[in-house]
């Protein structure tokens, strides 16, 4: 369910596979259709992949999005946006209720750093981010459009 309260929430874009930057400019325009209205958008910062090996390096971003969503419908519209994009495998898989993370190449990855002043710790959800602070393609971006 979706309320009347506009909430502030910081995403995290990246993508490795195709054509990066047409990637990342899709995911926003799917982001502002399903998601609510991006108020602010970094550059582009290309970097090495981070958790895994791979000869692809990635586009990364970071945006503020305006939404109605509760975080939980948050986390299914971006995992809609991914699955529309052609993304078929998560990096975190669970087992016996504990993430074990195997990261791969992606067409994209978006990712919850923020969501108003709210700190949610479940399995599936975690916010804020907890390995963002580790991850400059991470920071870069997002400390470009803080408020």
């Amino acid at each position: 369910m979706t309320d009347t309260i506009l909430h502030t929430v910081y995403l995290s874009l990246g993508s490795n596979l195709g054509d990066k930057e047409a990637n990342i400019v899709q995911a926003i325009v799917k982001i502002n259709e399903k998601i609510g209205a991006v108020v602010r958008q970094s550059s582009l910062l290309i970097t090495e992949p981070w958790g895994f090996e791979s000869d692809n390096a990635f586009v990364n971003c970071a945006v503020c999005c305006k939404t109605t969503l509760t975080p939980r419908r948050l986390l299914n519209a971006i995992q809609r946006i991914e699955r529309e994009m052609g993304r078929t495998q998560k990096s975190l898989v669970f087992m016996d209720g504990k993430p074990l993370v195997e990261y791969h190449d992606r067409i994209i990855d978006i990712d919850i750093l923020l969501y108003d002043d709210v700190t949610i710790d479940t399995p599936t959800l975690k916010i804020p981010h907890p390995l963002m602070q580790e991850r400059d393609f991470v920071m870069i971006p997002l400390r470009e459009i803080l408020e």
